[in-house]
């Protein structure tokens, strides 16, 4: 099924087909780089967009000194910390999208590989890390001078490379980490909700090579039926979480391979549309990874191919089945991001070797475009190369204005700058698809109604206005919910595509052209919280709006 076009105009739109594998000449139309930061002092382990344009930036703070000084002479004091006792180094900072310029934030408790997601209300929720961060959440609210919150044994367990996930009524559902074979919810709603929930999905997916299990950081995803299809190792299930009951068990993914941490694949759920109907299809694709065993092999200094297949199945059918397909290479460590257009971009990673200290080699430097509706053999386009190898600990989020923040890469123990195959890596970098070419300014539409912030509710129809120079074919609104990527993997990404309601018209007091969209009727589909809007015109996205679903 089509997932492009998304709607609108009364003309349609037609797609035309990309060839898998794209000569070096025409790779050099695939995107456009930019060195935003040449240093930001920390390694972006972990970032999160939040409403007023703010990332959030974290790395771990038992890593030694970063290279950004906390202000006004302020220090972490940890008396058990083994590296350095008195750090007055940053370890998160909050970068500003628009300036382009960071200030540095205090942490005081560690978050290596922890988790997160934001709350309707636009605080950022970060739950875990290590040692003395396992079982802490820490809370920030996007204000100019806010910091980090901490609350001790907020969460029942220690949760160390868990994944986190919005639901329905706005709490966030903790599921998994190390060696924790079950869930929680945050934030708790009585004394019943203290305790954990067993996942006997996770000790069936549990499989140890040496100091790794292959289920870490599983692929979590809201369905439109209001459960959640949770993906760890080479394996997955639909899980009534209220019920605790699995609803429906897939079949594995064909060629057995794990693609969850630390053979880290990718994972994205795919444009959801057709809202209005009665029936809403879902559907998930599964990218690269690590071939089992690959883990144990790195250590001994084999590193061996990564994966070169995704894995695509509609979790709503009755009887789903998974479809394969190639990518152009093997790709392990990758992220996967929603375009606002309906397209994902394949970015960071390497060709060989595993997540994990000094396991990666042959990094892949070209993002790839993935088309959904395509063809099957002609959906990938190759894009054009980043200088900056982004291995273990990379990330990549999306902007309002429609680039891709990159940063970290650190494959090492410690802030290591030489004598190490790939060095720490503190540079930030944008990358921004094709569609930011000036050359498609006449068709770049121009949002002027909803306004910045807008709250709206979910069931009612929104208007929107925009103006555009060349109005041709389609048109579409797409709503996106904006991730907490780390380690591969975006949680609670999701991206809408709103049916028409009327007709477009033509609003001459606004200058522009004025359409009517239906917001989705359920929370199950759009869960309360942030989301950017854009209006899409023949694949060319307009700048994001910020509006409130409550």
């Amino acid at each position: 099924m089509s997932f492009f076009p998304l709607l609108l105009l009364p003309l349609i739109f037609s797609t035309t087909t990309v060839s898998i594998l794209l000569s070096p000449a025409e790779a050099r139309g695939g995107g456009q780089w930019q060195l935003l930061q040449k240093n930001i002092g920390i390694v972006a382990m972990h970032m999160q967009l939040l409403h007023n344009d703010q990332v959030i930036i974290y790395d771990r703070t038992d890593f030694g000194l970063s290279n950004i000084s906390l202000p006004n002479g302020r220090c972490r004091h940890d008396p058990d910390e083994k590296v350095v006792k008195i750090d007055c180094s940053a370890h998160s900072l909050e970068y500003d999208a628009i300036s382009n310029t960071f200030r540095p934030l205090f942490i005081q408790t560690d978050i290596w590989c922890s988790s997160g997601s934001v709350s309707p209300n636009g605080t950022l929720i970060q739950t875990g890390g290590y040692r003395d961060g396992e079982r802490k959440v820490r809370t920030f609210n996007p204000c100019p001078s806010c910091d980090w919150e901490e609350y001790s044994n907020a969460l029942v367990v220690k949760r160390w490379y868990s994944t986190n996930q919005i639901l329905p009524d706005g709490r966030q559902i903790i599921i998994g980490g190390r060696r924790q074979f079950n869930f929680e919810f945050y934030p708790k709603t009585g004394a019943s909700a203290k305790n954990t929930y067993s996942l006997p999905f996770l000790v069936q997916t549990y499989e140890a090579e040496g100091d790794a299990e292959n289920n870490l950081y599983p692929f979590v995803f809201l369905n439109v039926d209001g459960n959640l299809f949770i993906f760890a190792n080479n394996r997955a299930i639909l899980l009534d979480y209220n019920n605790n009951k699995v609803v429906k068990t897939y079949p594995a993914i064909p060629g057995g391979d794990p693609r969850s941490y630390p053979s880290t694949g990718s994972a994205v759920l795919l444009p959801l549309r057709n809202l209005q109907q009665k029936l809403v299809e879902a559907e998930v694709i599964v990218c690269g990874g690590a071939p089992k065993g690959s883990f144990q092999k790195a250590k001994k200094r084999d590193f061996v191919g990564a994966l070169d297949t995704c894995g695509r199945i509609k979790i709503t059918d009755p009887n789903p089945m998974w479809t394969m397909e190639k990518m152009p290479g093997g790709r392990v460590m990758s992220d996967m991001v929603l375009l606002p257009n309906g397209y994902v971009l394949l970015i960071n990673g390497a060709a060989s070797g595993t997540a994990g200290w000094e396991y990666g080699r042959n990094p892949v430097l070209n993002p790839l475009l993935y088309k959904p509706d395509g063809v099957i053999g002609a959906r990938f386009q190759i894009q054009n190369p980043s200088s900056i190898p982004r291995m273990y600990h990379s990330t990549a989020i999306l902007l309002r204005d429609g680039r891709i923040l990159v940063a970290g890469s650190n494959p090492h123990v410690g802030y290591n700058f030489q004598k190490v195959v790939f060095p720490t890596e503190l540079r930030l970098e944008a990358f921004s698809p094709w569609y930011l070419k000036a050359d498609f300014n006449d068709l770049r539409p121009e949002v002027m109604f909803p306004s910045p912030q807008t709250k709206v509710m979910c069931r009612v129809n929104l208007k929107v206005v925009f103006r555009v120079k060349a109005v041709r074919k389609s048109v579409a609104v797409t709503l996106l919910a904006p991730s907490f990527n780390t380690h591969s993997f975006s949680m609670n990404q999701r991206l809408l595509v709103l049916d028409e309601v009327k007709p477009t018209s033509r609003n001459v007091a606004a200058g522009g052209y004025e359409i009517e969209v239906k917001l989705p009727s359920l929370p199950f589909l759009a869960p309360p919280g942030f989301y950017l809007l854009f209006v899409v015109h023949e694949e060319v996205p307009s700048q994001g709006v910020w509006i409130q679903l409550v």
